[in-house]
């Protein structure tokens, strides 16, 4: 497995956020992790980049063990973040977010823009004045330039319009073909069923499935997804 997450207990000053959280990602592989809001997806996020720090169980990436690692260098390693909210820099141009993050490999301006076109055309445009659309395939390329083995999306869709969510998910599926490893967290169901090789569900902090998504049945469905 390239990431293995083995019993992970976070808190929030006294109060715990996950309860033994199991999950992992095969190299190659996408995995939707799932669950209704509030449910730990985001802490689960951070806890593996040690943005939360955990205060239990393991976290390995391509073998090495890297809870407790500072979050530079568990990027460093190889995950890259998309967060929820995008968080570019907004003073900077879109060539500019983009340079700062680049480490060699196969990621580079060129590769990002035949990817996203609409951020070659805005490539001289501060952050700031892009759409929101446009801010998120920015993040997504942004996370990219820093050429990782793992790529995480959190709320890869969220707040979009419907012509821009279908660009995106169709990048996301581009990523795929060419065998990076993805780890998403979106609420659009049909997308995520249609493009993970497997799912992980979380409820009130601990993992409760794990499994293809075939095998997420309507009955599934509703006890831990419906609203």
């Amino acid at each position: 497995m390239l990431l293995e997450v083995d019993g992970l207990e976070t808190f929030y000053g006294a109060s715990q956020a996950l309860f033994g959280v199991e999950l992992a990602v095969a190299e190659g592989e996408v995995v939707a992790l799932m669950g209704r809001n509030g449910m730990g997806k985001t802490t689960t996020i951070r806890s593996i980049l040690n943005l939360t720090p955990p205060r239990a169980g393991r976290v390995r990436f391509a073998g090495q063990e890297i809870a407790g690692r500072r979050p530079h260098r568990v990027a460093r390693m190889g995950i890259g973040l998309v967060p929820e909210g995008r968080r570019c820099f907004p003073n900077l141009t879109v060539d500019e977010n983009l340079a700062a993050a680049a480490r060699p490999g196969r990621w580079t301006l060129e590769a990002v823009r035949t990817l996203f076109p609409r951020l070659a055309e805005r490539r001289g445009q501060s952050a700031n004045t892009l759409s929101g659309g446009e801010q998120q395939m920015l993040a997504i390329g942004r996370a990219l330039m820093t050429n990782p083995r793992l790529l995480v999306l959190d709320e890869a869709t969220e707040g979009l319009a419907p012509v821009i969510r279908q660009d995106i998910w169709a990048s996301i599926r581009t990523l795929k073909q060419e065998g990076l490893s993805i780890l998403i967290v979106d609420k659009t169901l049909s997308e995520l069923l249609r493009l993970a090789d497997r799912c992980t569900i979380l409820e009130k902090g601990s993992t409760v499935w794990t499994g293809a998504p075939g095998a997420l049945d309507a009955a599934l469905q509703d006890r831990h997804l419906g609203v």
